[in-house]
C-alpha cells in the first residue's frame, strides 16, 4: 500500500506550512503530498492566515520538490472553466516533470460558495458540470499537437481549441474520482479516472464502493484492475498511548471515536487497521494530516507504519 500525505490547509496554513510538510513527506519516502481545494474553513476554527489556492500551491510546491507527486483531493467542478484548469494542471505537470494529479469532484461545501460569490448549482446541476469537465479536460490532453479539439456541450463549448499546453505524463496526468454515488460516481470513474477514492468510509462500505466500481468499469468492459482504488482517512499515530491521546487532543478530536471511525492508535494498530483496508482492495492509503505544525508525526509514521505497509 501507498501512504501518500493529505492536508487541509483552508483549516489554517500558509503556503510555508505546506510546503515544510511536503518536504517531510519527500524525505520520508511518503509517495504523494495531496491537498484539499478548499476555499472556506470548517468548524469552529479562525482559519487564519486564511485560504491558499489549491493549484497555485501546487505549482510552488512543483518547483521546491523533486520526487513525490502533487494532487488535489479534490478540486470542485464549480471553481474552475475547465479549460483553464486543463492549461492549469498541464503546466504543474510541466513544472513538477510530470508528478501532477488531478482529483475532480462536483463539490459539496455551500457556504465557501457563497463567501467567494461562486454559483452553486443542485446536485444534478453539479454533476452535470462534472461530466462535462472530466470529457473536456480529457479531451484538450489527449487531442495530438497540431490538431484542433470541439466540444459542444451543454454547459462549454470549444471552438477550434489549439488544446495546449501539453502535459508531461502521457496519455495524461492521472484523474481520480471519488464518492459514495451508486450510479453516476462509479459509472464517472469507469469512464474517465485512473483512480477511484472512497475517503472517510467504513472497511465494509469501502468494500460496497469499491464492488460498484469494479462493476461499472465491467459494464463498459474496461479491465477493472487498471482502476486504482484508494482510501482516505484522519490519521493519529502515536509512539504509545499517552502520545496517541495527545495528538488525537491536538486536533479536536476523541481517541476512540478515531478508532472506530478514522485510523488511530499505536504503529502497530495503525498498520493492523491500513491492513483491513489493504484487504478489500485498497492499494492506496490518503493519510490525512490535520496538526501540520507535528512533523515529528510525519516522521514517526514514516519510521513505523510505512516499511510495514509499503
Amino acid at each position: 500500500m501507498l501512504l501518500r500525505i493529505f492536508t487541509e490547509p483552508q483549516q489554517g496554513a500558509s503556503y510555508d506550512d505546506q510546503l515544510a510538510v511536503a518536504r517531510k513527506a519527500e524525505e520520508n519516502g511518503f509517495d504523494a503530498f495531496f491537498r484539499s481545494d478548499h476555499y472556506l474553513v470548517m468548524g469552529d476554527h479562525d482559519g487564519l492566515p486564511g485560504p491558499t489556492d489549491a493549484w497555485v500551491t501546487l505549482a510552488g510546491l512543483a518547483r521546491e520538490t523533486k520526487r513525490i507527486k502533487l494532487g488535489t483531493l479534490v478540486s470542485s467542478a464549480t471553481f474552475r472553466n475547465p479549460g483553464v484548469l486543463a492549461i492549469t494542471v498541464a503546466q504543474v505537470d510541466q513544472m513538477s516533470g510530470g508528478r501532477a494529479e488531478l482529483g475532480l469532484g462536483a463539490g459539496w461545501f455551500e457556504a465557501e460558495h457563497k463567501a467567494y460569490g461562486l454559483d452553486f448549482p443542485d446536485t444534478p446541476g453539479r454533476f452535470d458540470l462534472l461530466t462535462e469537465q472530466l470529457e473536456l479536460i480529457t479531451g484538450l490532453w489527449d487531442t495530438p499537437v497540431g490538431e484542433k479539439y470541439n466540444f459542444d456541450g451543454t454547459h462549454y463549448q470549444l471552438t477550434d481549441s489549439p488544446a495546449l499546453p501539453k502535459p508531461v505524463q502521457q496519455p495524461h496526468p492521472p484523474i481520480i474520482v471519488g464518492g459514495a454515488g451508486k450510479k453516476r460516481t462509479p459509472s464517472l470513474a469507469a469512464q474517465h479516472a485512473a483512480e477511484f477514492n472512497a475517503g472517510f468510509r467504513s472497511v465494509e462500505e469501502t468494500e460496497t464502493l469499491f464492488k460498484r466500481v469494479r462493476a461499472a468499469c465491467d459494464a463498459i468492459d474496461r479491465d477493472p484492475d487498471t482502476l486504482a482504488l484508494s482510501t482516505a482517512h484522519t490519521v493519529v499515530v502515536g509512539k504509545d498511548d499517552a502520545q496517541v491521546k495527545q495528538r488525537a487532543a491536538a486536533i479536536g478530536r476523541d481517541v476512540e471515536e478515531l478508532k472506530s471511525g478514522a485510523i488511530a492508535g499505536t504503529p502497530a494498530e495503525v498498520v493492523d487497521r491500513l491492513g483491513q483496508f489493504a484487504a478489500v482492495g485498497s492499494t492506496r492509503q490518503y493519510v490525512q494530516i490535520m496538526d501540520l505544525q507535528d512533523l515529528d508525526h510525519l516522521d514517526l509514521i514514516a519510521a513505523e507504519v510505512l516499511p510495514q505497509v509499503s
